[in-house]
């Protein structure tokens, strides 16, 4: 198991070469880790950024990332153990530890979706969906549909699943039918959210202030590394040096619009607004350790998915297991 000195010890490593120009020879070997990300996603930004800034050799580690087709391909390649480490969503990650499937949480994004409509809509708060379209991207069961019927219903008196009509679907497709008209509105990821905000769309409700609505603070990342626990055995060090490196190359992009400049071709906004919107998204979902405020906001979410017809998304009788989370 990883502990903090190990964590301290990997990324003191990291920082002092990269602060001093240490010669590569004196940075500690810490082995080998295989990443498995989609190519376009928001991760393939920070490795593009460690590789630049030779974040992964100067704290010793080696980094073999491969390359799948989507997040699905993602959790099998982690599972059969052709990965060590992916992005995925920890709910996910819980239900396969309920099942014996011992995997492990790192934070990597806070950031999250909204809902959005043209800015030239009338629609002002969600109550103005009663009776109008709402895409909502992923199905009936995403949680982020299910946190906000549970906002409507707990926080508004009123239950959007049936006053509005829900149009479930993919973002691109949903995205385009609501800057061309054919929905009132969209609830959608965050990487959505920033490129229609882009485009002139504006939000009507973001995820975060349904989350903090509805008790759930502080807002737990919802979307982080995770690995099996016989990889976290066998290669705590590169772990550790891993989320490391990953947190100072988020610092760099957090601070650094030549950093984000140099990755434009991989974000690949089609206007200069959209990008600095993707910017401002990403940047305000850097996450925060994670501490035992975090767990127990996770749990907190958890108990409203249970009450709000999350039981096939969680599984049958899910228990919350606060194993899952590695503190940082």
């Amino acid at each position: 198991m990883i502990d903090r000195r190990q964590l301290l010890a990997a990324g003191g490593a990291a920082t002092a070469a990269a602060a001093f120009d240490i010669p590569l020879a004196f940075a500690a070997d810490v082995g080998t880790l295989r990443v498995a990300t989609l190519k376009f996603g928001s991760l393939g930004w920070v490795l593009e950024i460690i590789k630049s800034h030779d974040l992964a050799t100067k704290a010793g580690l080696k980094l073999d990332v491969i390359h799948v087709a989507n997040s699905q391909a993602a959790s099998v390649s982690v599972l059969s153990g052709d990965s060590d480490m992916i992005i995925s969503d920890w709910l996910w990650a819980l239900r396969e530890r309920a099942i014996g499937i011992p995997l492990r949480y790192a934070p990597y994004s806070s950031a999250l979706g909204a809902v959005m409509v043209p800015g030239s809509s009338p629609i002002k708060t969600l109550q103005d969906f009663k009776g109008r379209t709402i895409g909502v991207s992923g199905g009936p069961i995403d949680k982020s549909w299910l946190l906000l019927r549970a906002y409507a219903r707990n926080v508004l008196n009123f239950d959007i699943a049936k006053e509005a009509r829900p149009s479930f679907g993919a973002s691109p497709l949903l995205t385009a039918e609501v800057l061309n008209g054919r929905l009132d509105g969209v609830l959608n990821f965050w990487t959505y959210a920033a490129r229609m905000e882009g485009e002139g769309a504006r939000p009507v409700i973001g995820m975060d202030a349904v989350l903090e609505a509805l008790g759930i603070k502080p807002i737990p990342s919802l979307v982080g590394f995770i690995w099996r626990e016989q990889t976290e055995a066998a290669k705590a060090p590169a772990i550790a040096a891993f989320l490391s490196v990953v947190r100072q190359a988020q610092g760099v992009l957090a601070k650094s619009d030549d950093a984000w400049d140099s990755i434009r071709h991989l974000v690949r906004p089609e206007t200069d607004a959209e990008f600095a919107a993707i910017k401002a998204y990403y940047r305000a979902g850097i996450p925060q350790p994670w501490g035992d405020a975090q767990t127990k906001a996770a749990q907190r979410l958890v108990e409203v998915l249970a009450d709000v017809d999350g039981a096939e998304l969680l599984g049958p009788d899910t228990p919350f297991d606060p194993k899952l989370f590695y503190a940082t």
